[in-house]
């Protein structure tokens, strides 16, 4: 019995050993980075992100974390919400009271990733031809309902004694106010700036109350999924380290600091003035600790409290809602308000943490 032979090919070997160094040395097909949407309003604690995002800081830090994130200016304030409630953005720009009221409220399950200020005057409630709040009773008042104007109004009609029933509430589009209150037909109106300077400017207005007389319970919040967040804690380390590197620059009384804030008037559509004003009503968390220490005291959960009421009280949670319990709202510390079994609005300091401690 013979054993059979294979002859040396030169050629054949040749050939196998150009094409295994063809496997080796061929890149891998590249990974497509996860994309991340967050939709943002104008608003003057918001207009940071229209800076970062063109100066490239948001890039930078996205870059960073190898994924994209995408900044989208959504003109009507709700929109801007509601599209984040129905999937087609992972996070937006939005106060605490209408995150509590629309994505949570709606079984979104939703975290305040940055908290970055809190309104100190930049809302209120203005009526012609009186300086006297209870002087609102029997007017028709416009504001966009059910959002944290109405809230303040709310807060406000307590200080005097009255209720929503002494008055009507006109539902009217953050958009339209300013053209609304210069009708003479309208009388009362509530509002956020920028358009609250634009109405306050108007002959016989007068701003009678204010959200500085509630302080620090209108907060001004980045928040995002907490799935998406949970599954990509990249996306938030990201975005509070493009966030504290803005705050950074635009806190600055530099050359660096006051371009940054020019380009924030301009893209408000206002002027350097009439942006600073604003920000003088303000309470900016420019510091990272000083916003997670915020993030991690009382002063949520008290807040939350008094927002959740008025959110059940107005039909806010719908119809299955029987008290209102019925939407979780959790800390920093791990303590829950409301239901345990259907946590939809969480307060965490992690990111704001790791900004402050130089961990991102």
């Amino acid at each position: 019995m013979t054993r059979q032979h294979r002859r040396f090919s030169p050629t054949r070997l040749f050939g196998a050993l150009l094409a295994l160094t063809l496997i080796v040395a061929s890149p891998a097909p590249a990974q497509e980075r996860e994309s991340f949407r967050i939709a943002w309003s104008i608003y003057v604690g918001w207009m940071p992100w229209s800076y970062g995002d063109q100066e490239g800081i948001v890039q930078k830090w996205a870059d960073k974390y190898d994924i994209d994130i995408e900044l989208v200016q959504i003109n009507d304030y709700i929109e801007s919400i509601n599209l984040y409630t129905a999937g087609s953005f992972d996070g937006v720009t939005v106060t605490n009271m209408d995150a509590l009221a629309i994505p949570a409220a709606g079984g979104v399950d939703t975290t305040a990733l940055i908290v970055g200020d809190f309104s100190n005057g930049n809302d209120g409630i203005v009526l012609k031809g009186s300086s006297d709040l209870a002087a609102i009773e029997g007017r028709r008042v416009h504001l966009v309902e059910l959002s944290v104007s109405h809230y303040l109004l709310a807060r406000g009609l307590e200080s005097v004694g009255l209720r929503e029933r002494d008055l009507r509430v006109v539902n009217t589009a953050d958009a339209d106010l300013v053209a609304a209150f210069a009708s003479r037909d309208v009388q009362a109106a509530v509002a956020w700036n920028p358009q609250l300077n634009e109405i306050r400017r108007q002959p016989g207005a007068n701003v009678v109350f204010d959200s500085s007389q509630i302080p620090g319970e209108i907060m001004d919040l980045l928040v995002v999924n907490s799935e998406t967040l949970q599954a990509h804690p990249e996306l938030g380390k990201a975005l509070a380290g493009a966030w504290y590197e803005i705050m950074g620059v635009m806190s600055g009384d530099d050359t660096a600091g006051e371009r940054a804030r020019e380009h924030m008037a301009e893209a408000a559509g206002t002027d350097l003035a009439g942006f600073q004003t604003q920000l003088d009503s303000t309470h900016m968390f420019y510091s990272a600790s000083e916003a997670a220490d915020f993030a991690a005291s009382d002063q949520p959960r008290t807040t939350m409290e008094r927002v959740r009421r008025f959110a059940f009280e107005n039909g806010l949670f719908g119809e299955r809602a029987r008290s209102a319990d019925f939407v979780g709202i959790e800390f920093a510390d791990g303590s829950v308000l409301g239901s345990e079994q259907n946590v939809r609005l969480r307060f965490t300091d992690r990111y704001m943490r790791m900004a402050a401690d130089g961990e991102l």
